[in-house]
């Protein structure tokens, strides 16, 4: 299961199949242009639309009502990246994306703080950028484009005093085709925010 934070109104057209999930285009992205879900993580996808609501300038649309949607998601055609040879094809796309900057004497886009205090630079432009450049390479190939990405993200410090786990440790889905790859919308059943 997966799970999107938006606007409750939002949230209830695409319940009644009015529409689908918008795709997020910000430079700085984590997992490039798509529509995002939280995997089997209703809370953190109602945290995400909490800030979003507080802090309306990093909102594409503007959240007075936050509210959680769950999907069904098919991945048809998936990065992956925790798979090994989705992690090699990344990194073969950043080599040539690197050397296409190079040679075009244009600065690489570097991940960045979001504020003062971010250890885990949520600004992802550099990844960001790297992914959007993958897809436009397999589209020039004329190679089957990526309906989906999968990401584990370990962020939020150490969950405790010498852990290995992080305190916001998530996996996270990046939607390139909803048409495709959401099989159905949920609301998701009362007592979950418990």
């Amino acid at each position: 299961m997966a799970y999107h934070g938006c606007d409750r109104t939002v949230g209830e057209r695409i319940l009644s199949g009015a529409e689908h999930v918008h795709a997020s285009k910000n430079e700085h992205d984590w997992l490039g242009s798509g529509a995002y879900f939280w995997e089997n993580n209703p809370r953190r996808a109602l945290a995400w639309a909490e800030f979003l609501r507080d802090n309306p300038k990093y909102a594409f649309r503007r959240i007075r009502n936050p509210f959680v949607i769950g999907a069904i998601i098919a991945p048809g055609w998936c990065l992956d990246l925790t798979d090994g040879r989705c992690l090699e094809i990344l990194r073969e796309a950043y080599d040539v994306f690197e050397a296409t900057m190079l040679d075009s004497r244009i600065a690489l886009p570097k991940n960045e703080k979001g504020h003062s205090e971010d250890e885990d630079l949520v600004k992802r432009r550099l990844d960001c950028a790297v992914i959007n450049f993958l897809h436009l390479m397999r589209q020039e190939q004329e190679r089957s484009p990526f309906d989906t990405l999968r990401g584990a993200f370990f962020e939020g410090g150490p969950l405790y005093p010498g852990a290995g786990m992080t305190a916001k440790a998530h996996i996270q889905w990046c939607i390139r085709n909803p048409v495709c790859s959401i099989r159905g919308y949920f609301r998701p059943l009362p007592g979950w925010e418990e």
